[in-house]
């Protein structure tokens, strides 16, 4: 399996924003510049976090984003899923490969793949993310 720059990049805006917008909202153009994303793209990627109810944001000159719940709260899974789809290893998880799916022998390891990768994804929250970028990254709070 693997993440493309959808989950990669939107992993790292969620990261940025848990981070940079604890008191404050932070703006759109400041996630870009932290994290050397393209704006654009990065707008994309913020509305499919804000449908799905993990971020909010305000207009205006003062406005930006935030969080929309804890970021403890906030599993790595779950923004995962929002900007990739499923985790499952092999497409035939998703969508059936054939007519004897059910019978395949290799869909109890693709199942187990799967299932391992969702609990691994949804084990780490947003909060201990944030925490490892502050101290890689020696913010002072």
């Amino acid at each position: 399996m693997k993440i493309s720059t959808k989950g990669r990049y939107g992993l790292k805006a969620m990261i940025d924003i848990a981070v940079y917008a604890t008191e404050n909202q932070t703006s759109l153009k400041n996630i870009a510049l932290r994290q050397d994303i393209s704006e654009a793209y990065l707008e994309q990627l913020i509305a499919s976090l804000k449908k799905a109810g993990l971020v909010k944001s305000t207009r205006g000159a003062k406005g930006g984003y935030v969080l929309a719940l804890p970021p403890e709260e906030i599993k790595i899974g779950t923004v995962l899923r929002v900007l990739e789809g499923s985790l499952s290893p092999v497409d035939c998880q998703k969508n059936g490969c054939h007519e004897n799916c059910d019978c395949c022998v290799s869909k109890t390891v693709w199942s187990r793949l799967e299932e391992s990768l969702n609990d691994a994804a949804d084990a780490i929250t947003l909060q201990e993310l944030a925490q490892d970028y502050i101290k890689v990254n020696n913010i002072q709070r």
